[in-house]
């Protein structure tokens, strides 16, 4: 089950009054069960293909996304805030071994590289859309992020 119809069955659930839906394909079986106003998925049961883990990964923190908790402490520090652009894994190096993109206290400029967005196998290196110092960094490395989540604050 590719992420696209996995996001599009959380949607359905989350918007309707049904509250479980259970689907099993050839590649395995999700169960969407509804949690208050967000859904999230519960199990992955059976043996899957090596990209089916990476898809609930990635769709497993709709729920701490929605916490009003994380949101209301992060807009604190003033600044320009770069937002995830998709779904998936962030890094904050090329590989295991590299240095980082960018550090705390570092001067950037637009167009510079941040960090990579792994999505579906892709590497996607998301660059500065804005020019000044990076005052925070809010994403470990290796953790799923959101479409729109902030990564990184700079003034």
């Amino acid at each position: 089950m590719d992420l696209r119809k996995l996001k599009t069955l959380i949607d359905l659930v989350s918007e309707s009054n049904v509250s479980e839906l259970e689907i099993t394909e050839a590649e395995g079986k999700v169960r969407i069960v509804k949690a208050g106003p967000v859904a999230q998925v519960a199990h992955v049961l059976a043996p899957a293909p090596v990209a089916a883990p990476a898809m609930v990964a990635a769709a497993a923190p709709a729920t701490p996304a929605a916490a009003p908790a994380a949101p209301a402490a992060e807009p604190a520090p003033s600044g320009h805030v770069v937002k995830s652009p998709m779904v998936g894994t962030f890094y904050r190096a090329s590989g295991p071994n590299a240095k980082p993109f960018v550090e705390v206290g570092q001067s950037i400029k637009t167009g510079e590289p941040l960090c990579i967005i792994e999505a579906m196998k892709i590497m996607n290196e998301i660059e500065a859309d804005a020019t000044g110092t990076v005052v925070k960094v809010l994403c470990e490395n290796g953790q799923p992020v959101e479409f729109g989540q902030p990564l990184f604050i700079i003034e």
